[in-house]
């Protein structure tokens, strides 16, 4: 049964009326649809709780820092979080390059990170016992992709356009893997700077190349200038573009508009819309309650699912509710149902969920693609 101390002898980031959680994240910038989508899913979700009485007459208390998607500043605003605030734990940080220095410092205050919006293979292998992650990796997402373009399309020329930094390699390492195991390889790379809309010098490497598709690994601007400019040359005539989920599915659409037609991107939480999923209608409805349903969308739902993640683990804590309770929990936890989605975990797999698959971008929507 779970317990949680009293006022006076109250554990770190628990009071006696409130569990406080820290979330560092761009709510400003170029990636700032990712922050305030994860900001969003998780603020509704814990208003759901809180509403409901809480965690044990505690309130949940979500207290979000800007980063604008910066390693020095995310590592900062995560400092200041835990030694400041006093946070109880770390949950929905946003990018790869702001969790290779934010990790380091949840790590040496032995400080859970839960559910960041990343894929990035370091934060899965080797096990990091202060990492739990709730989605698929950016490998299993290059590697359905790679079975779509190559093995069900017949495509030949595969290209890579990704961001010059921990984020981008990730990506274009999942891809050069997948390709390699279907004896292929990348016929050319692009890169821009994280967070410039700096395209062209990739543009034109790539261009050369005249490719079947390109894999992206980027944020949504820059993406979708990339897209809206190489249609524009005869060389992309024929070519299909595609993403990974961490662009940002409903950003990149509106800002590719009709040049959006065709676009892949794939994806590692449910289908916002497909209410038959349980967690999804209860999503839908929570969302509606809480006056934001314009915010529905594959982020918020991930930030809503980082959410329930978190009530479901703590409320299979044995005894006082600490932090290495709570990772003893996520160990032992095995399958959690959060509502027709299982995400399973052991002692040495601090990875939720595997499923992934494909949307595309159809007369201004986004519909699954049935392969």
């Amino acid at each position: 049964m779970l317990t949680i101390t009293s006022a006076a002898d109250a554990t770190d980031g628990i009071s006696a009326t409130e569990i406080h959680l820290g979330q560092a994240c761009a709510t400003k910038g170029p990636a700032k649809a990712l922050g305030r989508g994860m900001r969003c899913g998780l603020e509704v979700y814990f208003q759901h709780v809180n509403e409901h009485g809480g965690i044990d007459g505690r309130q949940i208390k979500l207290t979000t820092i800007n980063d604008g998607y910066e390693p020095a500043k995310s590592e900062m605003a995560t400092r200041m979080l835990i030694e400041k605030k006093d946070i109880f734990l770390m949950i929905g940080g946003v990018g790869t390059p702001t969790a290779k220095v934010t990790v380091p410092v949840c790590e040496g205050h032995q400080v859970p990170f839960i559910a960041p919006f990343t894929g990035a293979e370091f934060l899965r292998n080797p096990y990091r016992r202060y990492v739990v992650n709730l989605r698929g990796s950016y490998f299993q997402e290059m590697e359905l992709l790679a079975e779509y373009l190559v093995d069900k399309q017949g495509l030949k020329r595969i290209a890579c356009f990704y961001q010059n930094d921990g984020y981008g390699h990730a990506g274009l390492a999942g891809i050069v893997q997948a390709l390699k195991r279907r004896d292929m390889e990348l016929i050319g790379t692009g890169t821009y700077e994280r967070n410039t809309v700096a395209i062209a010098t990739g543009l034109n490497d790539i261009a050369q190349q005249q490719p079947d598709a390109v894999v992206m690994v980027g944020a949504n601007l820059p993406c979708a200038m990339f897209i809206k400019q190489a249609k524009k040359h005869s060389e992309f005539d024929k070519t299909l573009f595609c993403n990974i989920s961490f662009v940002g599915t409903e950003a990149l659409l509106a800002k590719l508009g009709e040049a959006g037609e065709g676009c892949i991107v794939s994806q590692v939480v449910p289908f916002p819309w497909n209410r038959s999923i349980p967690v999804v209608n209860e999503f839908q409805k929570a969302m509606q309650q809480a006056g934001r349903s314009e915010e529905i969308g594959f982020v918020s739902l991930e930030g809503y699912l980082a959410g329930k993640l978190f009530h479901e683990v703590v409320k299979r804590v044995d005894g006082q509710l600490t932090r290495e309770s709570f990772l003893d929990a996520v160990d032992a936890s095995g399958a959690i149902d959060l509502g027709g989605i299982t995400v399973t975990f052991g002692s040495t797999d601090h990875q939720g969920m595997d499923e992934v698959f494909l949307t595309q971008f159809r007369n201004g929507q986004v519909v699954r693609l049935e392969n």
